[in-house]
């Protein structure tokens, strides 16, 4: 059985990953809390809403990584350089689905992902994952002179960064299908007399509000026809579900970088 770890377990996402590796029968090797977090001392398995598993919250890091096979990170951008150093430098996998990232923090990723295996994702939905993949298809199909491309999300009030993490890998997925850097095309704020929209572009729409777990639709949009590509989560438990997925795939993989179309193969 693997055994996993969990950075950041007391939060909604954390206690979900603890549900979703006991379901999968995975060993749960431990889960961390900032010091002094109320969580600190409690059984994993009660945190969770099951029965105890004798592991609890602690604050150590690195004795979480000496006890696991593989870690999770679902925490902040700010801790994910050091979280993915520590991987590399125990040889433990790594799977990350924390959003936000700066360039600075993706190279330290990278680097880590010279020696251990990492899988990063934006969203590890196997609907998500599909969409982007059908995204890239489309986009390569309907050209860009004729075909105006949109991504919207909508996620939860409490969110902290926009557009998710997930509408730019769809953004990603489009360029990607028409062979363009989306940087180089991405249209993520209008406000104002803007003018003209400029054939090519990829557009971003952000909402916020609500308890919304995730929604996203990548827009194509033609004179005479509008082709919507749309996927809504309504339960945490989905990606969580895909992470530990990709946590028992990752255990013994190679070193690099992976995304869940690795872990689905589907390309």
């Amino acid at each position: 059985m693997t055994s996993i770890g969990i950075l950041g377990c007391a939060g909604r996402m954390g206690r979900s990953l603890i549900a979703a590796g006991l379901d999968a029968g995975a060993t749960i090797a431990g889960g961390t809390e900032r010091p002094g977090a109320p969580a600190q001392g409690i059984d994993l398995g009660t945190l969770a809403g099951r029965e105890p598993i004798g592991v609890f919250v602690t604050d150590d890091t690195p004795a979480l990584f000496a006890a696991a096979d593989v870690v999770i990170d679902f925490t902040a951008p700010v801790a994910a350089p050091s979280h993915a150093t520590m991987a590399g430098k125990t040889g433990k996998a790594l799977v990350i689905g924390t959003t936000g990232l700066s360039a600075d923090q993706q190279a330290a990723i990278a680097a880590a992902a010279a020696h251990v295996a990492i899988v990063q994702a934006a969203n590890f939905s196997l609907g998500v994952n599909l969409l982007a993949a059908l995204t890239r298809k489309v986009a390569a199909v309907l050209g860009p002179a004729q075909w105006d491309i949109e991504v919207v999300e909508m996620h939860h009030r409490h969110k902290v960064d926009a557009p998710s993490g997930t509408a730019l890998a769809l953004g990603r997925a489009a360029a990607e299908g028409r062979g363009v850097d989306l940087d180089a095309v991405s249209d993520r704020v209008r406000d104002g007399h803007t003018g003209a929209r400029t054939a090519g572009n990829i557009g971003f729409a952000t909402l916020r509000g609500g308890d919304v777990v995730g929604e996203h639709s990548v827009i194509f949009a033609a004179d005479g026809e509008r082709l919507e590509l749309t996927h809504k989560a309504t339960d945490r438990g989905i990606f969580a579900r895909g992470a530990v997925h990709a946590a028992i795939w990752a255990a013994d993989k190679p070193a690099g970088i992976y995304d869940m179309a690795d872990v689905l193969d589907i390309g």
